[in-house]
């Protein structure tokens, strides 16, 4: 799946082999925790992915930190996903009303097929091009990692998706509060457009913050309902996945297996389920945190919680990352990044305005 390998097959291994990663990996997501918590334009899963491929270019990086710094690496981001549910309770996204819920159905719907189309037409892999599609229309790097369980992506193509993510996300943070001074839009609608255009949550609170309470309040809400369209998008995405290997794995005539896949597996039906157990814990989540009676402290613990896993995880892929080869596909997914922003700011403020 990586351009080279973030982990050695850790089957048999004692416990012991695991010891040395973890205590880096722990080490790791605390610096990121602490230097997200000095800023607000970087958040603790970019900063974890960062310092992740430092440690993996240089040299540093032995294979007693490969059992325990690898060996987890996707279990960590699919458990930090399943925990992402607890922050969306469905009365609040279904008290913003049909219009607006119809809106954000729309932006999400719209923004990943175009972004995956423009991505294929600029020469990225379908696996890369789902990632960007995914983080751009849903919410950042969660969504990303979310996807990353479903295709078979490279290390260094999550890497370039995180990194668009949160470059045009900070450009949002200036852009959108400068626009809306020459637009005039209320409070209300600019944190919807705010919630709808913006990638990650806390560069949506970044930029509704600047136009109040009202505006934020507004924009947090309509963004947990792009984080829910995660769900529906990764069924999808993985129904894509199994009917994609049936093909592939079949014979043009004859229908014997023919093995393959982007990774050289054989029947990749059989990894690639129709709904991932992920989403479903997501989605048992999200009816958990909507019955209403999970206390406070346990909700922030959670979200807690849900940070550190995904942080560990975006720390071991960015550990198997090699930094050259992503500096050579850079490219293609900056203009990919660049024009995907430039569509949903676009096509989300259009129905803002409609809306109002």
């Amino acid at each position: 799946m990586s351009s080279r390998s973030t982990a050695p097959n850790t089957r048999d291994l004692p416990l012991r082999a695991w010891v040395p990663g973890l205590l880096v990996l722990a080490a790791g997501v605390g610096v990121s925790m602490l230097l997200a918590g000095l800023q607000t334009v970087l958040g603790a899963l970019v900063i974890a992915l960062v310092l992740g491929i430092l440690l993996g270019n240089s040299g540093l990086y032995t294979t007693a930190l490969r059992t325990g710094i690898g060996g987890g690496t996707k279990r960590l981001l699919r458990a930090g996903v399943v925990l992402l549910g607890l922050q969306l309770a469905l009365p609040d996204i279904l008290a913003l009303g049909p219009q607006v819920i119809l809106l954000i159905v729309a932006c999400v719907a719209l923004s990943f097929y175009c972004t995956l189309w423009m991505g294929r037409r600029l020469g990225l892999s379908r696996a890369g091009a789902l990632l960007m599609a995914a983080g751009f229309s849903i919410c950042g790097a969660s969504a990303v990692a979310g996807m990353q369980g479903i295709v078979d992506a490279d290390d260094d193509e999550v890497a370039s998706a995180v990194a668009m993510v949160t470059l045009y996300g900070s450009l949002m943070i200036v852009a959108l509060p400068l626009l809306n001074a020459a637009l005039g839009l209320d409070a209300t609608s600019f944190g919807i457009w705010s919630g709808l255009a913006v990638h990650e949550v806390a560069q949506v609170v970044a930029v509704a913050s600047t136009a109040g309470a009202t505006a934020l309040a507004s924009a947090t809400v309509v963004k947990l309902g792009r984080v829910l369209m995660l769900a529906p998008v990764a069924a999808v995405a993985s129904l894509g996945e199994r009917r994609r290997a049936a093909a592939s794995t079949a014979g043009p005539a004859t229908g014997a297996p023919q093995g393959g896949g982007r990774d050289g597996r054989g029947d990749a039906r059989r990894t690639t389920p129709l709904v991932p157990l992920f989403v479903l814990g997501f989605l048992a989540m999200v009816v958990l945190r909507s019955l209403g009676f999970l206390p406070q402290p346990v909700l922030d613990a959670g979200r807690t919680v849900t940070t550190v896993l995904l942080a560990a995880g975006m720390f071991g892929l960015g550990a198997g990352i090699d930094i050259r080869r992503l500096l050579r596909t850079g490219g293609r997914f900056a203009a990919v990044g660049a024009a995907s922003t430039l569509l949903l700011a676009g096509v989300s403020l259009l129905g803002v305005v409609v809306l109002a």
